[in-house]
């Protein structure tokens, strides 16, 4: 097909803003971009598809994610409130991954699947827990993934919290579908871990066994001080120095927020070209603080950022990460725009890179994905690859995606969904909610005991 009649916004590294362009899609792969007079030219009998004067923009990617939190939206936690994020895991978090079934995940996966493609989110990276079904459960996952058309890295939390075979069952469930997704075109996988607290020496040390090959793990790292306090105490080093022990730190490794890290975690982290994820709407709602965004982007770490399970509305997380960091210190120069630009795009592409290395994801260029949205926005001052983070940041909203494709097939165009039915995935997840939320508040219950 031949794109024509849009403004192309590459994401290079000149952020190239292209006016009279068009793009050239063949197969699953950006073949060409160009003057669009010389494109049509040369390709008489393409399918032209007319973009209606919108932008054309690579596809947002999502760092971190949790697709098995969706059923919480709307739940209560029983009992008075809870007064920190570990009263947060305990009472929410983990009784209700404990109640999902086979059904529960394939929904709750679906569900935000459909707010992804909505929304223009076309990669996604998902960090997944349900220890009362493991085996098989990133299969489930991946299926759906596949039937949506987007692209995602997936993985199975490790922790010892469920007891020793079910940690063991989670490596395993890592193993198999690491090797499994091997043949998969748009599903990936990597190894995932819980966090430090929730790990004992044997079990990280049989992670990293398991793990060799790949070496590279999903983790979640210092999201509150309770996970260094809990390293210091039974370990007597921080979060990051353990992991680095077991050699779980580097240029495959996704870490999970990084609130409370210190200055030699911080290097350490540098040193060994750890990706770090930054998710700034779920840490305002924790309330577990604001990571040194600021500090880690000028020494030129690997920032990206992330949703945490929060909406697939990635322009949403770039706006909470711009403003957070100002009012966390008081200065409106934090959070350069420029840096959360960086962050969220080349930043976001190298990690997905890492995954699906055989051609660029996160920009359109020749012998890129074809993974683009089309954006209908229509600013009423000059738009320039200068001034394009803070055309996002103060007036890009999540209405104005009016079409995604994911190597080169439209998942969603005019605003209409091609690959899933909204209704009846909206339908089946409120007819298994009332059962999910039961098994939730047996087990919540428990906690209170």
């Amino acid at each position: 097909m031949l794109i024509v009649n849009g403004r192309v916004v590459t994401y290079d590294a000149e952020n190239s803003i292209l006016d009279g362009h068009a793009v050239l899609v063949q197969g699953d792969t950006i073949a060409a971009i160009g003057p669009q007079a010389a494109l049509e030219a040369a390709y008489p009998a393409e399918e032209r598809i007319d973009a209606g004067g919108q932008l054309i923009m690579p596809g947002n990617i999502c760092a971190h994610t949790h697709f098995y939190g969706a059923f919480a939206r709307g739940m209560a936690i029983p009992g008075a409130p809870a007064k920190d994020f570990p009263e947060i895991l305990r009472r929410l978090w983990w009784p209700l991954d404990k109640a999902l079934d086979r059904d529960a995940v394939r929904a709750s996966a679906l569900v935000c699947l459909v707010d992804a493609v909505k929304h223009g989110t076309t990669t996604l990276i998902d960090h997944h827990a349900s220890p009362n079904f493991i085996d098989g459960s990133l299969d489930v996952i991946a299926d759906a993934v596949d039937a949506a058309g987007l692209r995602a890295v997936l993985c199975y939390e490790v922790t010892d919290r469920d007891g020793r075979e079910k940690a063991e069952a989670g490596i395993a469930e890592n193993v198999r579908f690491m090797q499994a997704s091997a043949t998969r075109a748009r599903v990936r996988g990597t190894f995932g871990l819980h966090a430090s607290l929730s790990l004992t020496p044997e079990t990280l040390r049989a992670c990293a066994d398991a793990n060799s090959a790949w070496g590279g793990v999903h983790v979640h790292v210092a999201e509150h001080e309770a996970d260094e306090d809990d390293s210091l105490a039974h370990y007597g080093k921080r979060v990051v120095q353990r992991l680095h022990e077991y050699g779980m730190l580097g240029a495959k490794t996704i870490t999970a927020h990084c609130v409370h890290i210190d200055d030699a975690e911080r290097a350490l982290l540098a040193d060994t070209g750890t990706w770090i994820t930054h998710q700034p709407r779920s840490n305002m709602n924790n309330a577990v603080g604001a990571m040194r965004f600021d500090a880690f982007m000028r020494a030129g770490m690997r920032v990206c950022i992330g949703n945490d399970g929060f909406s697939n509305v990635m322009w949403d997380e770039w706006k909470a990460a711009y403003l957070l960091h100002k009012i966390a210190h008081r200065d409106p120069r934090m959070a350069n725009g420029s840096d959360v630009f960086t962050a969220a795009t080349r930043n976001n592409a190298a990690l997905a890179g890492v995954f699906f290395p055989e051609a660029p994801i996160g920009q359109l260029k020749a012998g890129a994905r074809a993974d683009m949205i089309f954006v209908n926005a229509h600013p009423f001052t000059p738009l320039t690859s200068g001034n394009l983070p803070w055309h996002i940041l103060f007036g890009f909203e999540s209405s104005s995606v009016t079409s995604t494709m994911v190597d080169g097939r439209f998942l969603m165009r005019d605003r209409e969904l091609l690959t899933l039915n909204e209704a009846d995935i909206a339908a089946e997840a409120r007819a298994l909610a009332p059962d999910v939320w039961a098994r939730y508040q047996s087990f919540a219950e428990r906690v209170n005991e």
